[in-house]
């Protein structure tokens, strides 16, 4: 293993022009085993040279390089003296400041498309083409309206298509790249290949971003940090607070106590796993509140799923906090924020990216709080997150299961919340998640799970009429979860579930399942 200290040593550093994929790129470099990060397009330019990036990558954008007043690229990029890489608008934005001519093209060009490489650093060796083509080609995905219609100074062709004759350029001699296309979507099928050529040939950077060295350094980095002062954490039993703790224990043992809020609204028996990996299993100091009582009794005449979240939200840290109080000498508050919460409230902050929602976890903590906040997450992907889980010997059961929402069941009962309502949907999504790991199907979905409808329906059962309540379920399969297709599971598989969940439990008289993408519905319900 490489010296803790050395994983950030070599980075790269991503301009944001506001693109749909630039978290994408960033995981794209990641998997190669180098470290990157996420900065917008207007970055200073004392700070973009204080970063020391082993390189640069210039991300796409909706807007057009013909604008008025178009996002630019500072000139400090191109005076590091590392390789640069342009992507889609970056490329544009890149031939633009450096003196080439971008226009806008007569045919507009999004979807899959076909690139022949020409002579070529950063593209030599790629091809998809198949038996009998006598041709390399690349197979790749466009989304632009604007082209280069003129290379700057110093730059050959290294890539043309039908639409685009300058669908990648490039200066070896000062080590500037760009290409029309998006290597960091799946659709690109060298796209994986392109991005490791720019940052482990090119770049120079040696792979040292691994889960082990990942761990080694979070948990080298807590101990500085903390010292022999203790720590609380708020424990979720989700994906990132279970991580969390199972670091911080690695890291400081006994400093660490984690209050655990079972609020009611969990999975089945979810607050018994949860006490049984973190307590019984691994020796974590957990403390469990149950408060579904409580919960349920704020919940009663709230109907509307904004409301209902500030609800849960709200009672969820006035009961984390009372079970703090009751603690003495605690100095630091963990916890779970991740790299893409960080990104999202970041754009909302500062307007410069595209908004896509902000986070209660980012940003500090309340003022009447006295801790110190502590987040080892706070740099990684959820991907590298459930990779150190692994690494650090948490159940791949828990670590792989699917998103599972902040305010629990809450927003998977539509209207008000009922404890009853809660008991009837717990086994309805037990029922179904069983069955898919049953029939080897759960992990071939991303999300999967039931949802409580407060409307009754007529069944017959035993020649007698019921007139019972309805589930719905949903499955989807997605990549980044911005977009998603609904899951084509087997209708006999189907047909199973349903019939099992209307035998099985009394109070559901049908079942339906959710056949709507996203957009125009979201993943979940509420």
């Amino acid at each position: 293993m490489v010296p803790v200290a050395d994983i950030h040593r070599q980075k790269i550093l991503i301009l944001d022009f506001g693109s749909q994929y630039t978290q994408l790129i960033a995981r794209r470099i990641r998997e190669c085993g180098v470290y990157s990060e996420i900065h917008p397009w207007d970055m200073q330019a004392d700070a973009i040279q204080s970063f020391e990036a082993s390189g640069v990558v210039l991300s796409g954008s909706p807007e057009s390089v013909n604008l008025q007043q178009p996002p630019t690229v500072a000139s400090a990029v191109f005076e590091l003296g590392v390789p640069v890489l342009g992507i889609c608008y970056g490329m544009q934005a890149m031939a633009a400041h450096l003196g080439g001519k971008v226009e806008s093209s007569a045919q507009r060009e999004f979807g899959y498309a076909k690139v022949t490489p020409l002579e070529s650093t950063l593209l030599a060796g790629l091809d998809d083409a198949e038996a009998g083509e006598s041709e390399r080609v690349l197979k790749v995905w466009m989304s632009h309206g604007d082209r280069v219609a003129e290379l700057p100074k110093g730059f050959v062709l290294a890539g043309t298509s039908e639409n685009s004759p300058m669908a990648a350029m490039e200066d070896c001699e000062r080590g500037f790249y760009g290409v029309q296309f998006h290597p960091e979507v799946t659709h690109t099928l060298q796209g994986a290949r392109l991005l490791r050529r720019f940052v482990r040939e090119i770049c120079a950077c040696s792979g040292d971003w691994t889960p082990g060295n990942i761990v080694a350094d979070a948990i080298s980095r807590v101990r500085d940090d903390v010292g022999s002062n203790k720590v609380l954490l708020g424990l979720s039993g989700g994906v990132d607070s279970s991580v969390v703790a199972a670091l911080l224990h690695e890291a400081i043992g006994d400093q660490l106590t984690c209050v655990f809020v079972d609020h009611g609204l969990l999975r089945r028996n979810e607050g018994d796993q949860v006490m049984q990996t973190f307590a019984d299993h691994l020796g974590v100091n957990v403390i469990r509140v149950n408060a579904a009582t409580r919960f349920f009794k704020a919940l009663r005449d709230v109907g509307d799923p904004e409301e209902k979240r500030k609800v849960i939200g709200r009672l969820f840290i006035e009961v984390f906090e009372e079970e703090a109080n009751k603690l003495q000498n605690i100095d630091f508050l963990a916890q779970g924020t991740i790299y893409p919460d960080v990104i999202e409230s970041a754009g909302a902050a500062t307007g410069k990216a595209h908004v896509i929602k902000s986070h209660h976890n980012v940003g500090g903590l309340p003022a009447h709080m006295r801790m110190k906040l502590i987040e080892p997450l706070r740099e990684l992907f959820k991907d590298e997150v459930r990779e150190i889980g692994i690494e650090l010997g948490l159940p791949k059961k828990m670590v792989y299961r699917h998103p599972f929402p902040g305010p629990g069941l809450g927003v998977r009962i539509l209207g008000a919340v009922r404890e009853d309502y809660a008991a009837l949907l717990q086994l309805a999504d037990e029922i179904f998640i069983e069955e898919l790991h049953r029939n080897d199907l759960y992990d071939k979905t991303s999300q999967a799970f039931a949802v409580f409808l407060p409307v009754r329906s007529v069944g017959v059962m035993g020649d007698g009429r019921k007139y019972d309540y309805v589930i719905a379920l949903r499955a989807v399969e997605t990549v980044d979860f911005m977009t998603a297709r609904w899951a084509r599971l087997p209708y006999d598989f189907l047909e199973h579930v349903s019939l099992r969940i209307i035998n099985e439990i009394d109070g559901i008289s049908r079942v339906t399942y959710d056949i709507s993408g996203k957009p125009p519905a979201t993943i979940e319900w509420e």
